[in-house]
């Protein structure tokens, strides 16, 4: 059975040969036909993690392929894995073959094909939950949501659109080919009078001070994600004097708040209300595919697929 592992915190990943996984009582196995490849996996992978498997251990928190063996869903049951410990505190989901406790599984509509049902969790949930239940956005509002290409910049603007928002984003003119429809481009401009209600903010770094000087005072920000940079440097009586509330969004602690909204997301996606970008990478490419990640610019969520016997069950 294939794998990529990882022996040392930093190290490119090692496709390796493993023996059959037995699952144990409490836990299913799953045949993998995709595993996305996320910013918390990279994190993990650094040894910056609060929480990590023992080295070595194979990556992944998320997945989505059919069950083998389970308590909770027949054989042949399309599944979507996610949590409970996956790749942060035991082996993950860069496997052929997934151990994985009963409560990470989910099922998948046949509408979702298999690469999607990898990669839609953390951005559309994400998304949801930092509009809705720590942003409180209201219809006729405008938000402002910074790296509107990205996964969850792309999902939050459109989530945004449905509840009745105006959004904005800041784009350059290579990018505004690529927003989601419906939403305007803008420009920081010095002097310009502030005009959103709600930030979200996935870019954090430099860009982070800026985006908030167009937020109207009592207005929030929601901090998303830190691609643009882990550190940022605020004027505090500025901050003080706009009054715009700073809101992080943990997701490891609003889990459950996601997975209420699944279901919802899913029905999104299978009839494309929601559209979310996925590049596909072959297992043996994992190494790789952490690089693109990381890589500026990049678009949409990376998914590693299952060699190609494995493909032939059911990737689309």
């Amino acid at each position: 059975m294939k794998a990529a592992r990882i022996h040392a915190w930093g190290e490119a990943p090692r496709i390796e040969d493993l023996p059959e996984p037995q699952a144990p009582p409490g836990f299913s196995l799953v045949r993998m036909a995709a595993a996305t490849v996320g910013h918390i996996d990279r994190t993990v992978w650094s040894g910056k993690f609060l929480v990590h498997p023992p080295l070595p251990y194979v990556p992944g928190v998320e997945a989505a392929g059919t069950v083998v063996a389970s308590a909770r869903f027949a054989a042949g049951q399309r599944v979507w894995l996610r949590g409970a410990g996956l790749g942060t505190r035991r082996d993950g989901t860069w496997r052929e073959l997934v151990v994985a406790p009963d409560e990470a599984l989910g099922a998948l509509p046949d509408a979702v094909r298999m690469a999607l049902g990898s990669a839609f969790f953390s951005p559309c949930t994400s998304a949801w939950v930092a509009l809705h239940e720590v942003g409180r956005v209201r219809g006729g509002e405008t938000v402002l949501v910074t790296g509107a290409t990205g996964a969850v910049g792309s999902i939050a603007s459109q989530l945004a659109l449905e509840a009745g928002a105006r959004v904005q984003t800041l784009a350059d003119e290579a990018q505004r080919g690529r927003l989601p429809a419906g939403v305007e481009a803008i420009a920081l401009e010095d002097g310009a009078q502030p005009s959103a209600h709600l930030l979200i903010d996935t870019v954090g770094g430099a860009v982070l001070p800026a985006a908030l000087r167009t937020v109207v005072p009592g207005g929030r920000a929601v901090l998303v994600g830190y691609t643009g940079g882990t550190s940022v440097t605020l004027d505090l009586p500025e901050l003080m004097q706009r009054d715009v509330a700073l809101l992080p969004l943990n997701m490891l602690r609003r889990e459950a708040a996601g997975r209420a909204v699944v279901d919802e997301l899913l029905s999104r996606l299978a009839d494309g209300r929601l559209r979310l970008e996925v590049t596909e990478f072959a297992l043996d490419d994992a190494a790789r595919a952490l690089e693109w990640i990381a890589q500026r610019g990049h678009r949409g969520r990376a998914v590693l697929v299952a060699p190609s016997p494995t493909r032939g069950r059911g990737l689309g």
